[in-house]
């Protein structure tokens, strides 16, 4: 083989896993879609797909967040926890009124986002463990807020948000279309987001050029810790009840897989919003898909690791390319 071949070779095999990064969750949705629709033809339907919104917009919601600190070359493990404390605190202060609750809420997840941004900002903790040890504490505090047992919230403000429509889609959903589109703005329009792409490109060059390290860092957690009790208060009101003991279970592990199937490198430098979103569906495609075919979850918990190597090796790929 020529040296021309050879190169011609490689540069074909780099935009291929260039494409497969930036279009191939797009892909993979449609063919999730066709390959359900033709199993079961009732799949598309607006009920079925109603479903599926109101599972998938608490993931997403999360996952905007954890992009934003993924970007950064970190990683936020506490979101799930940071949910746990949403739903602790909505029952506490629901005498106060349904909005006061989840101001409250919200409060407590840019609290949360607070320390974690602390932590890694200013006391330069790693974040894996600086927000591993969030996770550990505040799962126990939101247990301890909420008790033993599980407390209902019945109010139709708070319960709408979760199980309400508009023009036949989830409001949750259109929420998170707002969000979505705020973020995607943050980070490709603001000057907050040119900053917080070149920190997790090279954090100690940008130090020495004079961007606010610490300030970006400590914003990223504090919005992830937002967006996750956002996150928290959609799963109330889609639920009914409070139950911290059981929320956010394992939301960071999928929030932090629909990021990165989504093309956002874990590596940092580079944010995907638009991807993040459709990882997330991506995911709740995959989910509803073996459902329909009566797997049990733990297989589902194998697929979805599978799909995490697999899209972190393909990232992997490309960098040293």
């Amino acid at each position: 083989m020529t040296t021309e071949t050879s190169a011609a070779a490689g540069f074909d095999r780099d935009r291929l896993t260039a494409a497969l990064q930036d279009y191939g969750v797009y892909a993979a949705i449609v063919v999730l879609l066709a390959v359900n629709t033709a199993l079961a033809p009732r799949f598309l339907s607006l009920e079925n797909l109603r479903v599926q919104l109101f599972q998938a917009v608490p993931v997403l919601v999360v996952a905007l967040g954890m992009a934003l600190v993924i970007g950064t070359e970190g990683i936020d493990l506490s979101v799930g926890a940071v949910i746990a404390i949403a739903a602790a605190l909505i029952p506490l202060y629901l005498g106060y009124g349904p909005w006061p609750a989840v101001a409250v809420a919200l409060v407590g997840g840019a609290a949360s986002g607070l320390v974690g941004g602390g932590l890694v900002a200013f006391a330069r903790v790693q974040p894996i463990v600086a927000t591993l040890a969030l996770m550990i504490g505040l799962r126990g505090l939101a247990v301890i807020l909420n008790g033993a047992t599980a407390k209902p919230v019945n109010d139709p403000q708070i319960g709408g948000l979760g199980l309400d429509s508009w023009l036949g889609v989830p409001e949750m959903a259109w929420l998170a279309v707002v969000l979505v589109a705020v973020v995607a703005f943050l980070v490709r329009r603001t000057t907050f987001g040119r900053q917080l792409t070149a920190i997790g490109d090279n954090r100690a060059a940008s130090a020495l050029a004079g961007l606010p390290v610490r300030r970006v860092l400590l914003t990223v957690y504090v919005i992830s810790g937002v967006l996750a009790a956002f996150a928290g208060v959609l799963i109330v009101g889609h639920g009914g009840y409070a139950d911290p003991a059981n929320y956010g279970l394992y939301y960071e592990l999928s929030a932090i897989t629909a990021v990165v199937v989504g093309g956002t490198p874990l590596s940092g430098g580079k944010v995907r919003v638009l991807g993040t979103a459709a990882g997330a569906l991506f995911m709740q495609l995959i989910t509803a898909t073996l459902i329909q075919h009566d797997v049990k979850s733990s297989y589902e918990q194998m697929v979805e690791a599978v799909i995490i190597v697999a899209a972190v090796y393909a990232a992997r790929g490309r960098a040293g390319r």
